[in-house]
């Protein structure tokens, strides 16, 4: 198990949470050092990714102060074993799970659950979220993000899916604490080209949205 714990301190600097889902294992390897070169601080490997255990290992024993690790897509109590063991430092889940809450919440685990609704979302907090993964984010946008707000003001709230470049702006000002993103970080086009130079400068613009 990884001994090195989640740093708040690098995810609040830039508070996106890349996912990474279904890749494989020699692109993720060339992925991170730019990934961590551009200046984003915090990946999610999906458990549904062939090798996902492998990968979080390899971060793990590779980023260490670099990179934040956590696991993603945990549905189960085996899931959730795995990945600690692998050394995965936060999870996230797609659901409100109370046991897996509970089980990170014990271990001194951060843990963005997925929530939807008021209460689901209001309830995740209760159990002991870091924050509220709020999937998916694409149906309602920043609007929903901001009416959640209004009298759940002390929740903090990780809008998921659909989140771009160009709209990014508008969940900040909709009071979002964390973004996670896939598509629109890990370009496609790039990799199958490997651009990893264009892809550098592609992932700075996200990180740049939270320079001081």
């Amino acid at each position: 198990m990884n001994t090195h714990k989640f740093s708040e301190e690098l995810f609040l600097k830039v508070p996106v949470v890349g996912i990474v889902r279904g890749m494989p294992f020699d692109t993720i390897k060339n992925i991170l050092s730019v990934y961590a070169d551009a200046g984003l601080t915090t990946i999610e490997i999906t458990m549904n990714t062939d090798g996902a255990a492998d990968m979080i290992a390899f971060i793990a024993d590779n980023f260490s102060g670099k990179l934040n690790i956590g696991a993603g897509t945990v549905c189960t109590p085996t899931e959730l074993e795995v990945a600690l063991n692998a050394g995965a430092q936060f999870i996230v889940t797609p659901v409100v799970n109370q046991k897996i809450i509970e089980s990170c919440v014990n271990a001194d685990i951060p843990i963005f659950p997925g929530a939807f609704t008021p209460t689901e979302i209001y309830n995740a907090w209760e159990m002991g979220a870091y924050m509220v993964k709020v999937f998916p984010a694409t149906q309602f946008g920043p609007a929903y993000i901001k009416e959640v707000k209004g009298p759940l003001d002390k929740l903090k709230l990780m809008p998921t899916g659909g989140i771009t470049l160009e709209n990014i702006d508008s969940y900040k000002k909709a009071g979002a604490d964390g973004y996670g993103m896939a598509g629109a970080l890990f370009d496609k086009k790039l990799i199958e080209q490997e651009n990893w130079v264009g892809l550098k400068a592609h992932l700075h613009q996200f990180a740049h949205k939270f320079a001081i």
